[in-house]
């Protein structure tokens, strides 16, 4: 693997953690003023620079894929039961649901169904925040990339927008870390990945909004839009994520999602360096292991190359 392929695959994975730890303070807050964006890390309910439950899932997922290739549901849902077990502080309703059924013994296939059954409209971000270690461990292998950002998402988000959400941001992954530009990487994804009619209408639109039509809700398609939105109208993987966590709403979430695919177009040498070097994060959690920019970078080659 040349250099540039590797650095692309290494900033797609810091570039999500970062893009959770700066939207982090923001979360359900107003949007920024366009002349007051933020641009530093900063404090929240955790430390400056800690990255949230959607790198922790994103983790889960990733050490799940290095033990079963392709994914196993059975072992990722005993990963993301482990990780719901320590009681982490930010968990979506529908994933707590879901993993709470597990956790007392369903099969996740049972879970599954319920969650279908009962939440049928239920089309939340929880599983699009954390699809980018399927790209990372397929992004030479469509057929599997596709399969396993399927499998990770019908886990506890089973819904059609929320599986096509993280297929097309996966697929968009592995077309960035090939080398495409955004816009080709952009249509590249457009033609070849199935979307629900809708989705596939507000996808389309994303890149033309103004600022103050993005809701940047927990809404799959709200979240999928913003990031499409700040990817397809910057030219840096710095901007791309300062416009995105200063929509306000759910600015972790589409911070993670913003920076997986900006890191994925920029490299890992164009993530700001502050940023990189205030990086942190517990995982597992309860371990006392603190995740820092070089973990990141070494699990990127292990889903990459295994």
């Amino acid at each position: 693997m040349d250099k540039i392929t590797l650095d692309r695959l290494c900033g797609c994975a810091v570039g999500a953690a970062i893009g959770d730890a700066l939207g982090m303070p923001l979360e359900f807050g107003p949007p920024s003023p366009p002349d007051k964006l933020v641009r530093v890390m900063r404090p929240g309910r955790l430390p400056a620079g800690s990255f949230t439950d959607d790198t922790e899932m994103a983790l889960a997922l990733a050490e799940s894929l290095l033990a079963h290739r392709p994914l196993d549901g059975a072992d990722l849902a005993q990963y993301f039961v482990s990780w719901y077990r320590h009681n982490p502080p930010d968990v979506g309703i529908q994933t707590a649901q879901v993993l709470n059924r597990i956790a007392q013994g369903e099969s996740w296939q049972t879970a599954e169904a319920w969650a279908l059954a009962n939440r049928p409209d239920s089309a939340g971000n929880g599983s699009l925040m954390r699809c980018w270690p399927a790209a990372l461990a397929w992004w030479n292998d469509r057929p599997q990339l596709v399969n396993d950002s399927r499998l990770q998402s019908r886990l506890t988000h089973p819904h059609p927008e929320c599986v096509a959400g993280c297929i097309f941001v996966n697929w968009m992954i592995a077309e960035l870390v090939k080398g495409a530009a955004p816009s080709l990487a952009f249509e590249g994804a457009l033609q070849s990945v199935s979307l629900p009619d809708e989705m596939r209408q507000a996808v389309i639109a994303a890149p033309t909004h103004r600022r103050e039509e993005l809701p940047n809700t927990g809404w799959v398609r709200h979240t999928l839009e913003s990031a499409l939105w700040g990817l397809l109208t910057t030219s840096s993987f710095e901007e791309a994520l300062v416009q995105v966590v200063n929509l306000g709403g759910d600015t972790d979430t589409a911070g993670a999602v913003t920076g997986a695919l900006a890191g994925a177009a920029y490299g890992l040498e164009a993530i700001p360096l502050t940023w990189r070097q205030q990086l942190r994060g517990e995982w597992p959690l309860g371990s006392q292991k603190i995740w820092h920019v070089e973990d990141f970078a070494c699990l990127s080659r292990q889903l990459a190359m295994k």
